[in-house]
């Protein structure tokens, strides 16, 4: 990105030869055409053929890429110690990955991982190039597949369409560098759905409106997500386990090496403009992220995110045994979502909402199977830390997902689930059985299980990241200076404006009378002093 605006800077400064090399044909950014490689002009038969392909010039690639949280679904929170990534934590949505493969192991970016209690595949084709490769736009996972494409029109695919027999030979032949359509087939459905994970990633991002995403947008800067999660030898970077909450090293400045997926690595720490409200903009940068002014609202564009989940509501039936489907709220596009399902309970949405609002150092700590919960208040399924004195911490805004799910009421922590699985006893999907799908899905965690369960209130953060508006619909200053303003409920800052009855209100409001009154009595003097002239 810093090239591209730097040769077009460059252009700009020569003037007339600026304008010819405009007009001359496109060239190709990349020294490979992948259609010309013998290796890849043959009829493929599986993914891992391709990858076979792929290793033959690309002859790191493989051990590269199976230490990425990617591939491994792992990960060690540096300052908790905890085990996190996929295979390990409990969430909001759908339970948990493991006992319910080869679902949820259908956006791995590998091939066949059917089992969390093991490493994922470690043969050198079970890597998935082609995932994060492919531009022949046609290249997909099969929804229950392990990873694998569909070989055949059958079943649905990872975004919820129906299968299509995918050209391996086509998708190979056409691979170059990641952009939005490889990053969001997965991400963008995440728990289930479009949309329904994160709340600032969904399907209107392929190709969104620029109040929608300025960055992403054909209108705007028509950034792909690599350009801010910048990548080493497969390393990517922007963690939501281990967020770079505040960047004092950014700088913004194009050609300098960036590391981390930070808006101050572009924008870098004083981004408003030296004029009086831009330098007091600028005054707020140690206190709030960027996103907080920058991303009014989430779940913008039509496309709703799932807000609440009641799992304790699911397994109810007609009378005849049939499942129950209700759709009972209506999008701003007009599809009908479902409110009701026997398979997962009930649900509600949020379309442009405000976000939630909390301090973040950019740790997490999640309520694994190692930390006791206290039934009897709101579990935080993930807890987010900051601190306003640390020097770190920055008001972050969140999606806060509420919901209701299952706990062991003897040992008091969160549960595994054995959700899917259409050929079982024990997924609760097939037989609404809580007490089997429980007890299975423990037992697929190898996690101690006392058989009693329970249903717990819980809350969920996701840190809101994208969508960000045009600066003209940024969050405007009297939206929190205002009582009930938006970071009303934020602790230890003082906002002024937002409570005029506080002990600075109230002088503040003294202030304002003792001038009245100094006007007024001003006012009477003068007029006095005109009316005792007049009888002289």
């Amino acid at each position: 990105m810093y090239l591209k605006r730097a040769v077009l800077g460059l252009g700009l400064a020569v003037g007339v030869a600026g304008l010819a090399l405009a007009n001359e044909p496109a060239i190709s950014s990349s020294t490979a055409d992948h259609s010309k490689f013998p290796g890849l002009q043959k009829d493929f038969t599986s993914g891992p053929e391709v990858t076979e392909a792929c290793l033959e010039c690309h002859t790191e690639a493989d051990d590269q890429f199976m230490h990425s949280i990617h591939f491994r679904w792992d990960y060690e929170q540096p300052e908790t110690g905890q085990r996190l990534g996929k295979k390990n934590v409990i969430n909001a949505f759908c339970g948990s990955v493991a006992g319910n493969e080869p679902r949820c192991t259908s956006c791995h970016a590998g091939y066949g991982w059917e089992d969390m209690s093991q490493e994922p595949p470690k043969d050198t084709n079970a890597k998935d190039c082609l995932v994060c490769h492919d531009k022949s736009d046609q290249y997909t996972k099969l929804a229950t597949g392990a990873g694998h494409p569909p070989m055949e029109a059958k079943g649905k695919t990872i975004t919820g369409a129906k299968a299509w027999v995918v050209d391996l030979k086509k998708a190979a032949m056409s691979v170059g560098m990641p952009d939005r359509d490889n990053c969001g087939n997965c991400h963008f459905y995440g728990g289930g759905g479009d949309n329904v994970k994160h709340g600032d990633l969904s399907s209107v991002l392929y190709d969104p409106p620029r109040e929608v995403d300025v960055h992403m947008s054909k209108d705007g800067e028509n950034m792909v997500c690599s350009d801010c999660h910048v990548s080493d030898r497969h390393q990517w970077a922007g963690s939501r386990y281990n967020v770079t909450a505040s960047d004092p090293h950014g700088t913004g400045k194009p050609g300098e090496a960036r590391s981390a997926a930070t808006c101050q690595s572009c924008h870098d720490n004083d981004p408003h403009p030296a004029n009086i409200k831009g330098l007091k903009l600028n005054d707020h940068t140690d206190k709030l992220a960027c996103q907080t002014c920058h991303i009014p609202e989430y779940a913008r564009g039509g496309v709703p995110t799932k807000s609440f989940w009641d799992w304790s509501t699911a397994g109810k039936l007609n009378e005849d045994g049939s499942i129950i489907k209700e759709d009972n709220y209506v999008s701003s596009s007009g599809k009908h979502m479902h409110t009701y399902m026997s398979t997962k309970g009930h649900f509600d949405y949020a379309e442009d909402a405000t976000p939630h609002y909390a301090w973040f150092d950019g740790q997490v700590e999640y309520s694994t199977i190692d930390r006791k919960i206290d039934p009897t208040q709101v579990v935080d399924v993930n807890q987010i830390k900051g601190d306003p004195t640390d020097g770190t911490s920055r008001i972050w805004p969140f999606k806060r997902m509420e919901g209701r799910q299952a706990y062991d009421s003897v040992n008091n922590t969160l549960v595994y689930t054995h959700v899917w699985g259409p050929k079982t006893d024990t997924a609760f999907w097939t037989n609404f059985d809580w007490p089997k799908a429980i007890e299975a899905g423990m037992k697929a965690a190898n996690q101690p299980y006392s058989g009693q369960y329970g249903f717990v209130d819980t809350y969920m953060y996701w840190p809101i990241t994208h969508m960000v508006a045009p600066a003209e619909q940024a969050v405007d200053c009297v939206e929190c200076h205002a009582e009930d303003g938006r970071l009303a409920n934020v602790a230890g800052v003082f906002m002024p404006g937002t409570n005029t009855n506080s002990l600075v209100g109230l002088l503040g409001k003294a202030l304002i009378l003792l001038t009245l009154l100094g006007v007024l009595g001003h006012a009477a003097l003068r007029l006095f002093s005109r009316n005792g002239g007049s009888h002289e």
